[in-house]
């Protein structure tokens, strides 16, 4: 609320203040807040502030004990003014630079995570450096502490009760924001200190133009190449190139006519369209469904073929005395390759009590192999494993880098392997070295 102020003060001129007729007042984004007091103040405006809950500083934190490259990302995050985005392989310790940022600040801190499963992950983690309670507002909770743990969706629903409690504010795989509805959960929280992690920054444009927008630019990127060996484990990403069967390849071909078709002309209609501008373009005409259906149908017909389902079987073989997570492009496959080598599965439809049972006879080793379609994708703590099978993906280069990280936890005399199958004459060719852009610096094999 503004008390008297000069004559000639424009509102307007104030960074993400707008006139709304709709009230007759000005009005700006709570993530303007800190921009917006600071531009007030210079200007001797006099001002009651009702919009920020004064919050205790955070007390009792233990170290968390980073590693170089860690504390290096801090740094640099202190140096950007407490606002940006630090970009760090899978498995090199992200959450680390984020408990780090909290004991640094001592600020009321909420920590944002895409699932539910992250939830109590990201607790515990905290619980390790911090003595008192922690938040949780997700899976059915709601308790708000001066550091709390809340899911997107949680957060993007409640955040007019949330955005006004924190000064920093912390982003678990930060590329999910910056192109879609829940961006609005952050444009309401007030907090002027805002730490972004992720291992696969968004490389298009416009999405990392609104990212830093919401949360800051990338201050810190490391690459796995750049930790493989010395504080990541290294390994040799090999490719196994695979032929369809003769009725796959008719089948595969018939799909591929329908779809091409329908979709090089609308290409030709609109050369700059994205993806989803044609699925919902498509999906208004009987034409364009066909051409969805066949794409579709397409896709799981490559998720496991016959020579995949042999090279699998083979592969599970050698490496019999390993422990190997098997990655595919759809629950479908996870639960076929479940079913026929008779290993866990480890989906979306799998509890959490069950889920944290299964890692944990896998960190044990009384169970070798688990099959994930995306649950193994993103933050989720993974005991150590030897061996990596790519059977199939569907999220191209951020996938694939996020599933080679889930084998770098480092170990004595450690080095990885990770077997990617790739179907010959198919789209999977030209996706298999896209994502391997991703990976920088590694050992690669052609088979």
């Amino acid at each position: 609320m503004i008390g008297s102020s000069p004559a000639d003060l424009d509102l307007t001129e104030a960074p993400g203040v707008l006139w709304d007729p709709r009230v007759q007042a000005h009005r700006a984004p709570a993530c303007a807040y800190p921009a917006l007091t600071r531009w007030l103040l210079d200007r001797g405006v006099k001002f009651v502030d009702e919009v920020r809950m004064d919050g205790q500083a955070t007390d009792g934190w233990g170290d968390p004990g980073l590693r170089t490259y860690q504390a290096a990302a801090l740094c640099a995050w202190e140096l950007a003014n407490r606002q940006g985005v630090v970009v760090l392989p899978t498995g090199s310790g992200k959450t680390r630079v984020a408990l780090a940022a909290m004991v640094s600040t001592r600020l009321p801190a909420l920590c944002l995570v895409p699932t539910r499963v992250l939830l109590e992950q990201w607790r515990r983690e905290i619980a390790t450096v911090y003595p008192h309670r922690v938040g949780c507002y997700g899976d059915g909770h709601r308790e708000v502490a001066p550091v709390t743990v809340a899911t997107y969706e949680s957060a993007y629903r409640h955040m007019d009760h949330l955005g006004h409690r924190f000064d920093l504010l912390i982003i678990d795989e930060a590329h999910h924001f910056g192109c879609g509805l829940r961006d609005e959960a952050l444009e309401m929280a007030l907090a002027g200190a805002r730490l972004g992690l992720t291992a696969t920054p968004p490389r298009g444009a416009t999405h990392a133009a609104r990212l830093t927008e919401l949360v800051g630019p990338t201050v810190y990127e490391l690459a796995i190449g750049d930790l493989a060996g010395r504080f990541l484990a290294s390994f040799d990403a090999i490719t196994i190139h695979l032929d369809l069967t003769e009725a796959e390849r008719a089948r595969y071909t018939s799909h591929s006519i329908v779809f091409t078709g329908t979709y090089a002309e609308f290409r030709r209609a609109v050369p700059h369209a994205t993806w989803p501008d044609f699925a919902r373009t498509a999906a208004r005409t009987t034409e364009g469904r066909r051409a969805l259906l066949a794409w579709r149908e397409a896709r799981r017909l490559l998720a496991f073929t016959e020579a995949k389902r042999r090279a699998l079987s083979a592969l599970l073989e050698r490496h019999r005395d390993a422990r190997v997570l098997v990655f595919t492009a759809d629950n479908e496959s996870a639960y076929a390759i479940a079913r026929e080598h008779l290993v866990m599965p480890l989906t979306c439809d799998i509890g959490r009590q069950e889920r944290d049972e299964i890692l944990e006879r896998f960190r044990l080793g009384h169970v070798r192999v688990l099959v994930s379609c995306r649950v193994l994708n993103e933050g989720l703590d993974v005991p150590d494993a030897d061996v990596g099978v790519i059977v199939g993906g569907a999220l191209g280069e951020r996938e694939h880098v996020q599933r080679v990280g889930r084998l770098l936890r480092p170990g004595p005399g450690k080095r990885a392997l990770v077997y990617e199958l790739v179907t010959r004459q198919t789209v999977e060719v030209g996706q298999a070295r896209r994502r391997s852009q991703g990976l920088a610096g590694q050992t690669s094999a052609q088979l």
